[in-house]
């Protein structure tokens, strides 16, 4: 018809998507960038838009995907394009990630799956942003009884008791404890107190013959092993 267009073209973005689920397809994932995957999980939250700029919105105020996982909700909103509903999928997204690496550690011995615990130490951790003292209690086996968040803190402090660290593992009936916390700092440089508290609970522990094997500090810097450097 002369003067009219052809309302039929589909949006630029729809050819995209077709693009980026077949290279997802036939590449497999580990071909995508970050932004890319975020892509492809905005896709089914958000049918009707190009999600480009919505994934390298949240990739630019993030800084990266994990902690765009563990971003709160009212931080997710503030990106344009995420509403409420996007960012409770992007945290169920978050939770169902955590219970995976939870079922890796329940399910295998702690010790031997040392890269496993690391990952799920960081998982867990890394983006917390206040500091948060936990304890992984263990069988003699080494496998995960429990993990048991002791105690919570402002941005620099978690106040530990190692009256109760050793009450609990005597009632879980655990034969050895890794120590984990966070410096939300991002720096997993231990500190004086880090050394004192772990050293403190290894002695309340002896009596009971409860071994600490280590304590892990998190952070965005990665994770920290006193034992491996040596400070316990």
């Amino acid at each position: 018809m002369p003067g009219g267009g052809d309302t039929s073209e589909e949006p630029h973005w729809q050819g995209h998507r077709q693009r980026l689920r077949g290279k997802l397809l036939t590449r497999g994932a580990s071909a995508l960038a970050d932004y890319e995957v975020l892509e492809v999980l905005l896709m089914a939250f958000i049918p009707r838009r190009d999600v480009k700029p919505i994934a390298k919105a949240l990739q630019a105020r993030f800084g990266s995907l994990s902690a765009i996982l563990a971003a709160p909700s009212a931080d997710l909103v503030k990106v344009e394009g995420v509403g409420e509903t996007v960012a409770a999928y992007l945290k169920a997204i978050a939770e169902l990630n955590a219970r995976a690496s939870r079922e890796t550690i329940q399910k295998k011995t702690a010790i031997s799956s040392w890269s496993q615990l690391m990952d799920y130490v960081r998982t867990e951790l890394q983006h917390e942003k206040r500091e948060q003292f936990r304890i992984l209690f263990l069988d003699r086996k080494n496998q995960l009884i429990a993990d048991e968040i002791m105690g919570h803190g402002t941005v620099d402090h978690a106040p530990v008791y190692t009256r109760e660290v050793a009450r609990r593992a005597l009632e879980l009936q655990a034969s050895a404890l890794i120590l984990v916390h966070n410096h939300p700092s991002g720096d997993t440089t231990p500190s004086r107190a880090d050394i004192d508290i772990t050293r403190q609970i290894i002695d309340a522990l002896d009596p009971f013959d409860i071994t600490v094997h280590d304590h892990l500090i998190a952070g965005t810097g990665g994770v920290t092993s006193l034992k491996s450097a040596g400070l316990i």
